[in-house]
């Protein structure tokens, strides 16, 4: 499975970004698809993701700002996030987990900074 992150850029803050994971495969068979993001001198950490049977899960720091979304082919998933905050500024990374394996892209640079 190879996927590729799109759509980071440098923003001020309370403005929108939206972020592209394209995946080589359909997205339906993942146990897990979704977003992390590592800020510099922190850990990587979860951000939304879709969990298999069709749940969708939020970190509770981008609750009602941030949306994950998937296109109806099933091989796209989408971040968007609104109300941008400096806290927001990191790497982001497309993620997905299939039959016990784990699946990183490349990552996305996203700055909030006025």
């Amino acid at each position: 499975v190879q996927l590729q992150a799109s759509g980071g850029g440098l923003v001020q803050p309370g403005g929108s970004l939206r972020l592209s994971c394209a995946a080589s495969e359909s997205v339906i068979t993942f146990n897990l698809v979704g977003w992390y993001r590592q800020a510099p001198g922190k850990q990587r950490e979860f951000v939304a993701a879709f969990i298999s049977g069709g749940v969708i899960r939020y970190a509770d720091s981008v609750k009602g700002r941030f949306t994950i979304t998937k296109d109806h082919t099933e091989t796209s998933v989408y971040l968007q996030m609104n109300s941008l905050q400096t806290e927001d500024t990191a790497v982001y990374y497309c993620h997905a987990q299939q039959y016990g394996k784990l699946y990183w892209g490349q990552g996305t640079q996203v700055t909030v900074s006025s």
